[in-house]
């Protein structure tokens, strides 16, 4: 490091070393950078001048740390910022209707001959497929008689008391007869919707939105409010309060570790003045959280619920994104709705599968879920930066994406002018599924928008985002 010409701080030669690396090629996006301490070791500089360095590149974004996992290099992101939250006002509640679009993108997610960057959900190459299929084996013989028999509601004691001492992790703790075991998390949210509300009722929902809960809306023959959200914030608390203060809100539905599709991780600030502000108004708030624990840092974020104290609060979550899809095991803590959940799931299908249950139960119970937990989360995390930087490369000039510190998901906000529909149905022409953002809204909203799914990444995927690019350009307006 001896460089006598060099007037800059020596923290600041060591960042540009470093950064001369990465420029060069040596170290790519997603790639793991030296420790400090080896950094420290093969440059001859103090830890606290590596640690420096690596702060410098990390306020200019070339770098990116990760708790309890070190340094990585960061993609060159046009990041989506957000406008003044205070400056936001909730749209009028819209009667939400049936979207053959909608219905057309979940069709898609059967299609194995299509690219998969539409839809939401794990590739199996990163699931533990073989070791759930030896536990399924394994319980159903040794629990022959109750494998084939109805477990009624709230379900499996085994799994609920696993999910129950699992919930320390989210920031709350609940008994195992405080968990009603659910056919997955959309049936959860339904069977909150049903007990908190009627058939004319308006919900809050945060805007852009989970589509099949606002197709899931439509059916149940309510009105969503959408409230402005953006990625570092979430929802908006200062339009709720006003849409709160001028309209009868039955419930409000968010998605505040991870949104779907916005990627956003909600401060536990936010989460806290969210549920009291509801609290002041005795308004349920529906949580779904079933990307809480696929974090890229080294701590689960909080819940909302870990701030409730009047039983407001009906958590809802599965293992859907994190172990097997395919099961269709989730589970739901309603708080004072608890008992109304468990009489309308059982009018809905009496009980969820029995096998299934017991294999989750078996695999929380012998340890195997935060090892696994552990390898996607570094995956999730690799992947989703390598998209980022491919969308960066290949798209439009003037798109902008999230930066998502968890799950999967990447919201992808190309020019104005930019049909996000046309688009879906060009890359349907190449092979390629994609989500289009209007189907995140019921106003109109988002039309330039994708929301792109990173559980996978290989050559295949790198290309099909290429094509994508290019597609994108063609329709993007001229200038």
């Amino acid at each position: 490091m001896e460089n006598l010409t060099d007037a800059r701080p020596l923290y600041e030669r060591v960042g540009g070393e470093i950064a001369a690396l990465i420029e060069g090629g040596t170290y790519r996006v997603g790639d793991r950078l030296p420790s400090v301490r080896q950094l420290s070791s093969k440059l001859s500089v103090s830890i606290n001048t590596v640690l420096q360095a690596y702060a410098v590149l990390e306020d200019r974004r070339v770098i990116q740390a990760r708790p309890q996992s070190g340094y990585y290099v960061a993609p060159r992101v046009p990041e989506i910022t957000a406008a003044p939250l205070t400056a936001q006002r909730p749209s009028v509640p819209v009667a939400a209707t049936y979207s053959e679009l909608c219905q057309q993108v979940i069709r898609n997610m059967a299609n194995r001959e299509l690219l998969p960057l539409g839809s939401a959900v794990p590739h199996p190459s990163h699931l533990p497929v073989e070791k759930l299929n030896r536990i399924m084996s394994q319980v159903t013989r040794r629990f022959g008689a109750q494998s084939v028999s109805y477990m009624m509601p709230p379900g499996s004691e085994r799994l609920r008391t696993q999910i129950a001492q699992r919930s320390i992790l989210a920031g709350f703790s609940v008994r195992p007869d405080q968990v009603l075991i659910t056919s997955g998390c959309v049936e959860a949210v339904q069977l909150a919707l049903r007990a908190t509300c009627r058939p004319g009722d308006t919900i809050a929902v945060e805007s852009p939105f989970y589509f099949n809960f606002l197709q899931l809306i439509a059916d149940m023959g309510l009105k969503a409010l959408e409230i402005p959200a953006t990625p570092r914030e979430g929802i908006s608390i200062e339009a709720l309060e006003y849409a709160l203060e001028h309209n009868r809100v039955s419930a409000c539905l968010v998605i505040p570790n991870f949104s779907n599709p916005l990627g956003g991780l909600m401060p536990e600030a936010r989460k806290r003045e969210l549920v009291q502000l509801l609290a002041r108004h005795e308004v349920p708030l529906i949580e779904d959280d079933i990307y809480g624990d696929l974090t890229f840092g080294a701590e689960r974020p909080l819940a909302c619920k870990s701030f409730d104290k009047k039983g407001l609060v009906i958590y809802c979550s599965s293992f859907s994104k994190t172990l097997a899809p395919g099961y269709r095991v989730g589970w739901a803590i309603g708080g004072r709705y608890q008992g109304e959940m468990e009489r309308l799931k059982m009018m809905a299908n009496l009980a969820t599968s029995s096998p299934p249950q017991l294999a989750l139960a078996e695999f929380l119970a012998t340890g195997g879920y935060d090892h696994h937990l552990r390898a996607i989360r570094r995956i999730y995390a690799r992947n989703i930066s390598l998209m980022a930087d491919a969308v960066a490369r290949h798209f439009p000039a003037g798109t902008r994406m999230t930066q998502p510190a968890g799950s999967f998901m990447l919201w992808v906000e190309m020019p104005e002018g930019t049909d996000s529909v046309r688009l879906f149905q060009r890359a349907l022409e190449h092979g390629i599924g994609i989500t289009p953002g209007s189907i995140f809204s019921l106003s109109d909203k988002y039309q330039n928008c994708i929301r792109l799914c990173s559980a996978l990444w290989d050559e295949r995927i790198e290309r099909g985002v290429e094509t994508l690019g290019r597609l994108a350009r063609e329709l993007a307006p001229t200038p």
